[in-house]
């Protein structure tokens, strides 16, 4: 199963999807972190991150580029936090694949895991016209997204705080009310 969850910066993806993961029961969870710590504020945001995951069970593997290479132990549950750091990092760290094989890694983990929940970015709203490199990410990042909605059992957008299902399975019931 595979759930995409998006939303703005402060949102609350992040602590929807956590809870996500929770509500498919004992598995063994795996966090894939893919925000590679280059700066102060990256190492805040993965602090913070980690306190809120802090006692929920989460095994945490560092994947800023390569996710189809990842092994997983077979029947966990994944959450891959976030799609919009992994697709940057392979399009622009010198070790990235550059050949956009990020769905090729996607596969890969529906492959192993028993669910699989993915937190993007939704940042195509702003009314900011860009060029170059960042016009190149946001294609790549848009139809990454496109393909996961198209591939995902629910699409899950959160507005401050708030869950709002474009897609969903009778199995989020609980999530829904």
């Amino acid at each position: 199963m595979l759930t995409l969850v998006t939303g703005g910066s402060g949102s609350g993806k992040s602590a929807f999807a956590e809870d996500r993961i929770l509500s498919f029961g004992d598995a063994q969870r795996i966090y894939i972190a893919t925000m590679h710590p280059f700066d102060e504020e990256s190492h805040k945001r993965i602090e913070r991150h980690q306190k809120m995951r802090a006692g929920k069970g989460f095994e945490t593997v560092e994947c800023y580029t390569g996710l189809k290479n990842v092994k997983l132990p077979a029947g966990c549950v994944v959450l891959l936090e976030c799609m919009s750091n992994l697709v940057a990092n392979e399009m622009f760290e010198e070790q990235g694949a550059h050949d956009r094989t990020v769905s090729e890694g996607i596969e890969n983990l529906l492959e192993q895991a028993a669910h699989v929940v993915i937190v993007t970015n939704e940042i195509f709203s702003d009314a900011v016209v860009f060029d170059g490199d960042m016009d190149s990410y946001l294609e790549y990042l848009g139809k990454i997204n496109q393909a996961a909605a198209q591939r995902a059992d629910e699409v899950v957008e959160v507005i401050y705080g708030i869950p709002v299902f474009h897609k969903s399975t009778d199995t989020c019931s609980n999530l829904c009310k």
